[in-house]
């Protein structure tokens, strides 16, 4: 099913390749935009917010494979479909490498066209649907007062009300407070949950993704980075990458 709301983007600097791909995907419900310049795209790039790219890889000043770098660079995330000609083994091989969706080699057929830029879509839709839930995760964080966050990472590990008393120099009563307030604001019930929304919500768990919240680049809510420095100092030295759901396998088993 086409999600008539998803906006296309070719770049290709040859006129007609752009005109004939347009009238393609206008076809089959896409809204497009074409571009003959990288460098045009790239500077609309953030107000568009397009579900897929379409773009070629040989262009004069820049090439797709640099755009696609350059946009990365900027924030720009959506899913890219390059168009190289065909035998052109290693440009295939780069442009997977960069992350591309699907490589079609010219002349492709339209049915080559639909399947990859709906793949590509598809993608897109998903993964703006998880930034959405991390975006809903960050607000939720962001509620904690610097305590809270520092006790509920301390919870996360695994650790007793009377071994994070200990740790931060407080009375086990006082934790229990901070950690109740701290569940209630992320609206989980169980360390279980707690961990499990640790991990989505985490930077660490976000890095090999792109569920990053839309406005990117946005600073993290200062309890969020609490937890991440609290967690990373709790975990052992020998196993820097833990996750926190690694550290408090003991205390949900």
């Amino acid at each position: 099913m086409i999600d008539v709301s998803a906006l296309v983007v070719v770049v290709d600097d040859d006129a007609s390749v752009c005109d004939s791909l347009a009238r393609v995907l206008g076809s089959h419900g896409y809204r497009v935009r074409t571009y003959q310049r990288a460098a045009d795209y790239l500077a609309d790039g953030n107000r568009l917010a397009p579900a897929c790219v379409l773009a070629d890889v040989r262009m004069p000043d820049l090439d797709g494979l640099e755009m696609h770098r350059a946009g990365v660079a900027l924030g720009l995330l959506a899913p890219t479909v390059f168009m190289t000609d065909m035998g052109d083994v290693a440009t295939v091989v780069s442009a997977m490498r960069e992350g591309a969706v699907d490589v079609l080699e010219k002349p492709f057929a339209s049915e080559s066209l639909l399947h990859a830029v709906s793949a590509a879509v598809e993608r897109s839709r998903a993964v703006r649907a998880e930034s959405q839930r991390v975006e809903e995760l960050w607000q939720a964080v962001a509620r904690l007062t610097p305590r809270e966050a520092e006790v509920a990472a301390l919870v996360a590990t695994g650790r007793l009300n009377k071994q994070i008393a200990a740790a931060i120099g407080t009375s086990e009563k006082t934790v229990k407070v901070h950690r109740a307030r701290a569940l209630r604001k992320l609206g989980v019930h169980s360390v279980a949950e707690l961990v499990r929304l640790l991990d989505r919500a985490l930077p660490s768990a976000l890095a090999s993704h792109d569920h990053v919240p839309d406005e990117t680049h946005a600073t993290l809510p200062r309890p969020l980075e609490i937890i991440a420095t609290t967690l990373a100092n709790a975990l052992p030295a020998s196993e820097p990458h833990a996750s926190t759901s690694e550290a408090a396998a003991g205390s949900v088993r």
